[in-house]
């Protein structure tokens, strides 16, 4: 009982008909190199060009993954009209000139791929939006963790009842994030990197929520090395129904850098009427293949816990999700499953928390959507 599934769990996603679209990737750091370009050839996708400010770099990442076509400046790639899907992994400063760029080029550029966050802030996001609808561009945003075998699994048992109404849902986080060089810049440590994960997560579950409030501080290790607020962010969302989802996002976790035991690790729980589920996330562990792991109990099935279990990890096997469903949506003619009209409200929500932690005051979503 403990190691089948007993319900069929969709823990995995569905891939195009067609996996030859012609895909331009912009961008050679460790997400591209190490994620998107090891998941595509897993998945039997066709990366054909890839551009970044180095032309070095991009060489060699091209030849680790066999591209045939590297260029020095993306505008030379994006002129490319074999090019059919550009895959967009630049900091999100720069994210907004690139797609700018992307969609003078409908002509021959049928989908994007962008990073998330999508844009500087919520208002930016939407002017992305518009650029790509405007353009008839289908927009899907690498909203990844939706693509996590046990996050996709908990998704599947809430879709099929087993857990009934949900009554609350909760994400610990206590790992250290390698921070990028860029954050330095923007300031940014957790909320728009690492929360944002958990806050578009809670949507995939449980819809939007009524209103979010946030309270963050800095992490010390952190802020030795520049300024910024949102470090260590705690955030509770209420939802119409009553439900109610938190997640304490800690990157402290104790001083595990500096000397003493580390003890990292993240959890998820959804308790709802009729089950409880609750998982683990193996991302702190990488590069060591570490999979996600599910448990649930149902009265469906009394007096017994079942704990499927796959050999798939989120990183890099959840980015074969989020290149497919937009091939998927290309082929079928139809808006991307994390499309940037769906992928605006989880800003929205991330704006709400800064908004919430400045002010020191529960935050509305239609506040930031209106």
């Amino acid at each position: 009982m403990s190691t089948t599934t007993l319900f069929d769990l969709d823990y995995l996603p569905r891939l195009p008909k067609r996996k030859d679209f012609r895909i331009g990737c912009i961008g050679a750091g460790f997400i591209m190199a190490d994620c998107h370009l090891v998941a595509y050839r897993q998945a039997g996708f066709n990366p054909v060009a890839i551009a970044s400010r180095t032309k070095d770099k991009a060489q060699a990442v091209a030849q680790r993954h066999a591209i045939p076509k590297v260029y020095g400046a993306y505008q030379e790639l994006l002129a490319d009209r074999e090019i059919e899907v550009v895959d967009v992994a630049v900091p999100p400063d720069q994210q907004f000139a690139v797609i700018a760029e992307v969609v003078k080029h409908a002509d021959h550029i049928r989908g994007i791929l962008a990073q998330k966050p999508l844009a500087m802030n919520y208002a930016e996001a939407r002017k992305i939006v518009d650029l790509c609808k405007n353009s008839g561009i289908t927009l899907a945003v690498n909203q990844n963790m939706r693509y996590d075998q046990s996050v996709r699994a908990c998704k599947s048992l809430l879709d099929q009842r087993v857990l009934g109404d949900v009554v609350f849902a909760s994400i610990d986080m206590r790992a250290i994030p390698h921070w990028m060089p860029w954050q330095k810049g923007l300031g940014w440590v957790t909320l728009r990197i690492m929360s944002i994960h958990h806050l578009d997560t809670f949507r995939y579950w449980l819809g939007d929520p009524v209103r979010v409030f946030a309270s963050v501080r800095p992490d010390p290790r952190t802020s030795a090395k520049f300024a910024h607020e949102d470090g260590i962010c705690l955030y509770i969302l209420e939802y119409a129904g009553g439900a109610r989802a938190a997640s304490w996002d800690d990157v402290w976790t104790g001083p595990a850098l500096e000397g003493a035991q580390s003890d990292i690790s993240i959890r998820w729980r959804v308790e709802g009427i009729d089950g409880l589920a609750r998982g683990t996330i193996g991302w702190p562990d990488y590069p060591h293949r570490t999979p996600s792991t599910l448990d649930y109990t149902t009265k469906k099935i009394p007096g017994h816990w079942i704990s499927p279990r796959w050999k798939e990890v989120w990183f890099p096997d959840a980015f074969v999700g989020t290149m497919a469903q937009l091939l998927c949506a290309l082929e079928e003619n139809r808006p991307a499953e994390i499309s940037g009209d769906d992928n605006l409200r989880t800003m929205a929500l991330v704006d709400a928390c800064y908004l919430s932690a400045r002010e020191h005051r529960a935050v509305e979503l239609a506040e930031i959507l209106s």
